[in-house]
């Protein structure tokens, strides 16, 4: 019985093992097992996976900065062998040359997985070695600079690039996206002023979040879920000035999209421009559409939602939000707009479920759920939860509501009052 408890079968697992282990742990604790034994000492020293945040080094009033950059100096001092993840995310980081060093040794380490940011001190500037990684598989890069050498000539491996708050020049972003032939998931905020040209044959994930001028999506034929939420600058025009029909310009060229997110001033930029107001390719994959601050006094808006929810034949969940002044959009005198432009022979076949909020109970906002309604014939769910700052309107909202025709037998309507 004392053989049998004295075997330590926890060191006999292969390395592999053991490195799993380790890795799920926090790399303090990682080090902290070089204690169990002498066969442990240097067990923690060859993984390839790093991850560094706040918690590595115990709280203190004072030193926490110079404590971290000494535990991430010291465990990359005696590391040995590759490493394919490197994270760091530390608040109480900020710039600091060290960092250069870091960059150094991971250029040489056969990095594949590298996600820095820092706190919201002084960016920093990503040293020109990243760009010899050549086996990035992921990069992810908050609040610093970013400037690609002449001579560099892309991350062919690269398949997931989020920048957050990176300054780059705009002909080096489209550059080093067209030069990334695998990326499949991009993600950009907190960009200004930016026309974005986006070339990328195997890009299945779009997130952009920021003050964009314009969006082009040249060469992105297998975009399965995009998310973008633009800002407008209050001294400029919307958008600029584009006789470009921008919802063809966005639309045209994603045949395999199925999930649509747009926040904030997205309707606003897709209305812009002359439009023959038929989309030329049906989204026969697009399932789920959020339209997020929608105008509903601004009939090119609602023309938007109409020609995207018309162009999803296999729609299953929609949901909008609303973002109207009452006092305009109720005056909104052209509600013959909705017998004119609508197609009288449309039906939703699979939409099942209905989100509308911040809805203000102005006209066109009734009329475009009571088009719903009356066209959808499998709808299951449609709630509708009123603007907070709409109170007198709301038992009115509620007895039209109850007038409407639906279509499905089985359809619920939820009326949300917070």
């Amino acid at each position: 019985m004392g053989d049998i408890l004295g075997v330590d079968h926890l060191s006999d697992l292969p390395q592999s093992i053991i490195e799993c282990i380790l890795t799920r742990l926090p790399i303090r604790d990682a080090i902290r097992t070089s204690v169990l034994s002498r066969r442990w000492r240097y067990k923690w020293n060859t993984l390839t996976q790093l991850v560094f945040d706040d918690d590595c080094v115990a709280m203190s009033n004072d030193g926490i900065y110079e404590d971290l950059i000494y535990f991430i100096t010291h465990v990359l001092f005696l590391h040995e062998g590759p490493i394919h993840k490197f994270h760091l995310s530390a608040t109480y980081l900020q710039n600091t040359p060290d960092l250069d060093q870091w960059m150094l040794f991971l250029s040489r380490k056969g990095i594949r997985e590298l996600i820095i940011e820092l706190g919201d001190g002084e960016w920093f500037r990503v040293h020109s070695c990243l760009f010899n990684c050549s086996k990035l598989t992921l990069l992810e890069l908050y609040r610093c600079e970013l400037d690609p050498p002449p001579t560099f000539k892309g991350f062919l491996c690269l398949k997931s690039l989020k920048l957050h708050q990176v300054l780059i020049a705009p002909e080096d972003i489209e550059s080093l996206i067209a030069n990334c032939p695998l990326l499949e998931t991009l993600a950009l905020s907190y960009f200004d002023s930016l026309v974005l040209n986006i070339c990328a044959p195997n890009l299945k994930y779009l997130y952009l979040e920021g003050e964009f001028r314009d969006i082009c999506l040249k060469n992105t034929p297998l975009l399965v879920a995009i998310s973008v939420a633009l800002y407008m600058n209050d001294d400029t025009e919307p958008f600029g000035d584009n006789s470009d029909c921008n919802f063809e310009k966005f639309f045209g060229g994603v045949p395999y999209l199925e999930k649509l997110t747009g926040h904030v001033y997205f309707t606003k930029y897709l209305s812009i421009g002359n439009s023959a107001r038929t989309l030329p390719v049906s989204h026969i994959y697009l399932r789920s559409i959020e339209l997020h601050q929608v105008s509903f006094e601004d009939m090119n808006e609602i023309l938007v939602v109409l020609r995207l929810i018309t162009s999803s034949p296999n729609l299953e969940e929609l949901h909008v939000s609303g973002s109207s002044n009452p006092v305009a959009a109720s005056e909104a005198p052209d509600l013959d707009f909705w017998e004119n432009e609508c197609p009288s022979n449309c039906t939703f076949g699979k939409l099942k479920v209905v989100k509308t909020t911040d809805m203000s109970g102005v006209p066109h906002e009734m009329e475009f759920i009571k088009y719903l309604l009356r066209n959808c014939p499998v709808l299951e769910t449609m709630s509708i939860r009123p603007c907070v700052y709409v109170t007198d309107r709301r038992l009115n909202m509620l007895i039209e509501l109850l007038r409407f025709r639906r279509a499905s037998p089985h359809a619920e309507i939820l009326f949300i009052q917070e």
